[in-house]
């Protein structure tokens, strides 16, 4: 049969995206995702040899230099590149330091989302009938809710802490996990090989550990990408309203707030931690929306 698009059509035509093989599109940005997954790569570095890198003491306090514009040589004779905040902290020494916090409260909430989440999922999947119906319900009801209400209510009560911010930042994405792990295990637990199994006296464990967890993992790797950026952003929200790490601890949202009240005089205080936040959520973003056209089966090319 005849292709619908003549091989001699002239060199400036533009194709449409539908097309063009999924192969050529995932071609046109890998430059993109080496340069997103590079600066990721970067800052996990940065924040694993932070006390290293970091030209000051993140806490230490100078009333002699406060306020002072990036510069090479402040009035109290060090170097503060990003300049200093209202107390004389240098800002990219804390900029560093908070890099620490931002991704070990992502990643620790995306592990703690994923678990719960998959789980549930997998679970509503398999067990269909009541079970099913009360995860699906908590799922919606935790959607119709506006979480970061709910969240502020839990550390209102229980206190501003590291082991707090991950259990709610995690409760707050295992949704997705759920949701979509349970659209993709209705399908799989009808196969002929899952029914081929479960007829040869497989148990119920083994089809999911050996057969449908692997046919899974891609999108739990990618929603756990996407989540990542989202929990970053929530953490530093969450600080932001004063909730999150506590000071002097420096964190990417308290940085912020706590230069709003200088935007005029000094906007360097949120205006570096702020674009790093941005760009951190985007970067992995990005990555995340890559992975799926990767791995989803569906945007493969012959």
């Amino acid at each position: 049969m005849a292709s619908s698009i003549p091989a001699s059509a002239p060199a400036d035509v533009v194709l449409p995206a539908a097309a063009m093989p999924a192969r050529a599109r995932r071609r046109r940005r890998p430059w993109l995702v080496l340069l997103g997954v590079g600066f990721v790569g970067v800052l996990v570095l940065v924040a694993a040899a932070a006390p290293l890198l970091a030209p000051q003491d993140p806490i230490r306090q100078s009333l002699r230099g406060r306020l002072a514009a990036p510069t090479w040589v402040g009035s109290d004779g060090r170097a503060h590149a990003l300049g200093t905040d209202h107390l004389g902290r240098d800002v990219l020494s804390r900029v560093i330091y908070g890099s620490r916090v931002s991704l070990v409260i992502g990643f620790a909430a995306v592990l703690v989302g994923g678990v719960l989440g998959s789980t549930a999922g997998l679970v509503a999947g398999f067990s269909r009938g009541r079970l099913d119906g009360i995860i699906m319900t908590l799922a919606d009801a935790q959607l119709a809710f506006p979480f970061i209400l709910l969240a502020i209510g839990i550390i209102a009560v229980l206190g501003p802490s590291f082991p707090t911010l991950v259990v709610v930042i995690g409760l707050s994405g295992w949704v997705s996990y759920a949701r979509i792990l349970r659209s993709q295990v209705l399908v799989l637990r009808s196969r002929e090989f899952v029914e081929s199994i479960h007829a040869l006296g497989g148990s119920l464990a083994r089809i999911v550990l050996r057969h449908v967890l692997p046919n899974v993992l891609s999108s739990i790797v990618v929603i756990a990408t996407l989540e990542l950026a989202r929990a970053i952003v929530l953490e530093a929200t969450i600080s932001f309203l004063g909730l999150g790490i506590q000071p002097p601890t420096p964190s990417w949202g308290g940085m912020v707030q706590e230069g709003r009240e200088y935007l005029d005089s000094a906007w360097w205080i949120s205006t570096f931690p702020g674009i790093v936040l941005m760009m951190t959520s985007i970067v992995v973003s990005r990555t995340g929306d890559w992975l799926r056209d990767v791995l989803d089966p569906t945007l493969r090319g012959e």
